[in-house]
């Protein structure tokens, strides 16, 4: 053997950048929604929408596990980890634990993405924390985990039904004009979730939490600064002329 190899096999070699796995450079994100092609299109599997939205964009290849579909992607140096909850609404925090402790993710850098009837359709809303809003989703992940103290992206779906029938409002399917609208709001969605990785949820919150379908006016520009007029610039008092004369 060669000193050349020998220097080269002694040398310690810096780990693949797929090898790497440094717990705070994870996120979960957890789509909230109903398995079964017969929730395809309602209202309460908007989680899931922006699930595969994301999954899209990012080529990802989700596969069958342990209580969800599981897929994942790298953006700016992080990991992000898209769960689809199998084990139904009711028990979505099987699955947040699960995966929570399979790979290690703390709760700083969990993300839940839900419907939620107490905000009109369109407005989206990001919280690190708060209570389940008697979203059936959040109080079982809750109760699970044993606390209220992660992230979750609420995604208006509005309150048009009449007075019993919630459970049908928001398992029945989007309306054509709510369907015209649906595409801004997921992409908002999953703009936000990848800056809630990249930025931190404080700064998600200032740029995400709006009304997508009524979004503010764009801030105007500053105006350039004048230049200053030379004549607008004090000068210095002059020295009264010497008398000279004898």
């Amino acid at each position: 053997m060669t000193v050349w190899k020998r220097w080269f096999n002694w040398w310690p070699k810096r780990p693949a950048a797929e090898e790497t796995n440094d717990p705070a450079m994870k996120y979960l994100i957890v789509g909230l929604g109903n398995p079964g092609a017969k929730y395809d299109g309602t209202r309460h599997n908007i989680g899931f929408e922006v699930i595969d939205y994301l999954g899209a964009q990012k080529d990802v290849v989700f596969e069958s596990s342990r209580h969800a579909w599981v897929g994942r992607f790298k953006h700016r140096g992080r990991t992000f980890i898209l769960v689809k909850p199998t084990t139904y609404m009711n028990l979505s925090g099987q699955a947040v634990r699960y995966w929570m402790q399979k790979e290690k993710i703390q709760p700083a850098n969990l993300l839940v993405i839900l419907d939620d009837l107490n905000l009109a359709f369109g407005q989206v809303r990001l919280k690190t924390k708060g209570s389940p809003g008697g979203h059936n989703g959040l109080k079982d992940i809750e109760a699970t985990l044993k606390t209220n103290q992660y992230a979750r992206l609420r995604l208006g779906i509005g309150e048009q039904y009449r007075k019993g029938q919630q459970i049908d409002f928001v398992l029945g399917k989007w309306t054509p004009t709510e369907e015209k609208d649906l595409s801004k709001i997921i992409e908002h969605a999953a703009k936000g979730v990848l800056q809630f990785g990249s930025i931190g949820p404080a700064r998600t919150m200032n740029s995400i939490n709006m009304d997508v379908l009524n979004p503010p006016p764009p801030k105007a520009p500053k105006p350039p600064k004048k230049a200053a007029d030379p004549k607008d610039t004090p000068q210095p008092p002059t020295a009264p002329p010497s008398d000279q004369s004898e």
